[in-house]
C-alpha cells in the first residue's frame, strides 16, 4: 500500500483518458447540486476534502470489470491503471462540474434530477467579507435562470460574452490552463484590456485559479497483489459515506468480465421465489453464501464459506448450483411452515435458513426430503440452533459444521450434529423471554402453534389459513393492567410463560380484567360453550382451573411446566436443572 499527494489536474486527466475508472460493483453518483457547491468551495479554499482509495489494475487476482466515470465515456476501451475503491462521489463531482464540458448531471435536494454548469463570481469571490461559497452558483443547461415562473429572465450566461459581461468565470475551465488562459484573454479584449479589469482578474487567478490548478488529493493505493477479500474489507471499513459495498457487489463485477449479470439473475430470481413474507428475508449475499457452502460441500475436502470463498466462487458453480439451491429455499420454506414458523417477523434466525436450505438442497436428489426421518433429525437440528440461541453471531464456521454434521448424520448415522451437541436451554431463561426481538421467543410461539391451538372465541386452529386472514397476535393471558393492579412480578407476566397468540377480535374480548371475568363474558355472549372453552385453554398449555380461579402462580407454574417438555420434545434433549435452587427461588416449586 502506498500513499502519496497527487496534483487535482492530474487525476482529473487520468479520469479523462480511462487510466483512472471504477470497477463495477460501484455504483452511480448520487450527490445533489447543493453539495458540489460545497466541494467546490473547500477544493477553492484549499480544504481538504479527504482521501481517496484507489486499487492497482492489471492482476487476475483483481478482475473486475470496469467502467468510466460518469461524463468521462470518451476513454473508450481504454485498460485501466488504477479503479477507485473510495472517493467515487468526490471525484465524479470535481471532474463533471471543474473539467467536463458537459453539463453536471445532479439533482436538487429533493431528489429531482438536473443539469447543471457551474460558475463563480470574481468579484465576490475575491471580497473578504463574503463567503466563498456564496461566490459558487450554478445554472441550467441552456444557462439561463429565470423567476417568475419563467416570466423574468435573472441572468444569461448562454453566450461567452455574456460570462464577460455578469465578471463571472466558468468553473469548467479553471482546471484546464490552456482553456482558462483562453477566456482570460478574451475577457480582456471584451473590455478592451482595461486596467481595474486585468488587476481584478490577474488577482483573482493569483488568489483562487492558480491554487485550485495546483491543489492535491492524498490518495492511498493498493497494489495489484491485493486479494480480493482484502478489497472488500477496506471498502467496507472506508466507505462509510457512500453506498455500501457487499460481497455480491465484488462478485457482481466478477461474473461481469464473462459478460454474465448476476445483479439481473437475482433480482428475477428474487421476484419470482424470494419475494414471500418469510423468504424475503434472504439477501443477494446469502444467496451467494448458500450457493458457496453448497458448491463447497459438493466438491469434497475441506468446506469453507468465508467472505474469501465466496470471492472466490466461479461463474460456472454459481451457474450449475443456483436452480437447485432456490429449490432448496423454498423446501426450507415449506418445513418451517410445518413448524409453524409462517412469516419474517416470527422467523426466529434469518440466518439458520442458509444451511436449512443448503441441507435441503442436498437431500432433494431421490426425494430424500420427503422421508419422515430425515426430516425429522433436520427438524431437530433446527430447534437445537433456536433454542440454544446459536444463530446469534458470526455463523459462517456453524453454517459448515451443520450442513457437513446434520448430512453426516442422516447419511451415515453418524453423531450428533455441532449444534445438537452443544444446545442448552436454562429453565429460568423462561421469564426473561420479555419480547418477541429474541429467537427463542419466537420459538415458544411456534410451538404454541405447532399443538394446534385453537382461538379462543372461534375455535378455529391456528393454520396458516387463519394466520394469513385473521393475523393473530401475541397477547397476555392473564392481562397486563389486571397484573399490574395485582403488583404481580412483571418478570412472570410480562415473559413468554404468560403470552399466547391470539386473534385481535378475541384480545378485544379479553379487555385488562381477570381471567374469570373474560372467560365467562365469552360465555355469557353465547359465543362459546364452557367446556368447548376450556378445550381452546388447553390447546395453549393453559390451566383451565388456575385461569377460572385467578390463581396467577399457579397458572405461571403449570405453563413453565408445559413450555419446557415442549422444548424437550422439539429439541430431544432433556432440560436439566428444573429442580435447581434458582428454578425454586424464582417458581416457588420444582419445575419437574
Amino acid at each position: 500500500m502506498q500513499t502519496n499527494d497527487r496534483l487535482i489536474t492530474e487525476l482529473m486527466t487520468a479520469i479523462s483518458n480511462g487510466r483512472i475508472q471504477l470497477p463495477d460493483f460501484q455504483r452511480g453518483w448520487v450527490w445533489e447540486d447543493g453539495r458540489i457547491k460545497a466541494l467546490i468551495a473547500s477544493i477553492i479554499n484549499n480544504y481538504p476534502v479527504g482521501a481517496a482509495m484507489f486499487l492497482e489494475y492489471g492482476n487476475e487476482n483483481v478482475r473486475f470489470k470496469y467502467r468510466t466515470i460518469e461524463g468521462a465515456e470518451q476513454a473508450g476501451d481504454t485498460v485501466p491503471a488504477e479503479l477507485i475503491l473510495d472517493g467515487q462521489q468526490r471525484l465524479t463531482s470535481i471532474y463533471s462540474s471543474l473539467y467536463s464540458k458537459q453539463p453536471v448531471h445532479t439533482r436538487t435536494d429533493k431528489g429531482k434530477e438536473i443539469y447543471r454548469y457551474y460558475y463563480i463570481d470574481i468579484q465576490k469571490a475575491l471580497d473578504e467579507s463574503c463567503d466563498r461559497l456564496d461566490a459558487i452558483f450554478s445554472v441550467p443547461e441552456n444557462k439561463i435562470v429565470t423567476s417568475e415562473f419563467g416570466r423574468k429572465e435573472d441572468i444569461n450566461l448562454s453566450k461567452q460574452e455574456y460570462e464577460f459581461e455578469n465578471k463571472v468565470f466558468p468553473l469548467n475551465r479553471i482546471l484546464d490552463y490552456a482553456s482558462a488562459q483562453e477566456w482570460q484573454n478574451k475577457y480582456y479584449a471584451y473590455y478592451s484590456y482595461n486596467q481595474d479589469i486585468t488587476k481584478q482578474f490577474s488577482e483573482f487567478y493569483t488568489k483562487i485559479a492558480m491554487p485550485t490548478f495546483q491543489y492535491k488529493i492524498p490518495v492511498i493505493l493498493l497494489s495489484k497483489e491485493t486479494p480480493k477479500e482484502a478489497v472488500c474489507q477496506v471498502f467496507e471499513n472506508v466507505n462509510t459515506g457512500g453506498v455500501s459495498l457487499t460481497v455480491f457487489e465484488l462478485v457482481t463485477a466478477i461474473f461481469a468480465m464473462d459478460d454474465f449479470e448476476l445483479r439481473k439473475d437475482w433480482e428475477a430470481r428474487k421476484e419470482k421465489y424470494f419475494s414471500g413474507d418469510l423468504l424475503s428475508v434472504i439477501t443477494s449475499t446469502d444467496f451467494l453464501v448458500a450457493c458457496t457452502l453448497l458448491s463447497s460441500y459438493k466438491k469434497g475436502g475441506t468446506v469453507s464459506c468465508k467472505k474469501k470463498d465466496v470471492l472466490e466462487l466461479k461463474l460456472e458453480e454459481y451457474t450449475g448450483y443456483a436452480d437447485a439451491l432456490t429449490r432448496g429455499f423454498i423446501e426450507a420454506e415449506k418445513l418451517l411452515e410445518e413448524e409453524r414458523i409462517f412469516s419474517s417477523k416470527d422467523l426466529p434466525y434469518s440466518t439458520q435458513l442458509i444451511p436449512l436450505a443448503v441441507i435441503c438442497t442436498l437431500l432433494e436428489d431421490n426425494n430424500r426430503i420427503k422421508i419422515a426421518n430425515n426430516k425429522n433429525k433436520i427438524k431437530q437440528w433446527y430447534w437445537c440452533g433456536v433454542f440454544g440461541e446459536l444463530y446469534g453471531g458470526a455463523n459462517e464456521t456453524r453454517f459448515v459444521y451443520d450442513v457437513v454434521g446434520v448430512m453426516n448424520w442422516i447419511e451415515k448415522d453418524g453423531e450428533l450434529p455441532r449444534t445438537v451437541k452443544e444446545s442448552y436451554f436454562n429453565p429460568t431463561r423462561l421469564l426473561t423471554l420479555q419480547s418477541r426481538l429474541s429467537a427463542a421467543y419466537k420459538g415458544v410461539m411456534a410451538l404454541i402453534l405447532k399443538n394446534h391451538c385453537k382461538d379462543f372465541i372461534s375455535g378455529r386452529e391456528m393454520d396458516f389459513a387463519v394466520y394469513k386472514s385473521e393475523n393473530p397476535d401475541i397477547h397476555h393471558i392473564f392481562p397486563k393492567d389486571y397484573c399490574e393492579k395485582q403488583c404481580y412480578s412483571k418478570e412472570k407476566w410480562n415473559s413468554v410463560i404468560n403470552k399466547t397468540p391470539i386473534t385481535y377480535s378475541t384480545n378485544r374480548e379479553i379487555g385488562g380484567v381477570a381471567p374469570s371475568k373474560y372467560l365467562a363474558r365469552i360465555e355469557t355472549k353465547g359465543q362459546v360453550e364452557s367446556e368447548e372453552l376450556n378445550t381452546y385453554l388447553k390447546s395453549h398449555w393453559i390451566d383451565v382451573e388456575s385461569c377460572r380461579n385467578d390463581d396467577f402462580n399457579s397458572h405461571i407454574v403449570h405453563r413453565a411446566k408445559m413450555l419446557l417438555n415442549a422444548i424437550e420434545n422439539a429439541t430431544g434433549k432433556s432440560i436439566s436443572g428444573k429442580d435447581s435452587d434458582e428454578v425454586v427461588k424464582l417458581f416457588g416449586v420444582e419445575l419437574i
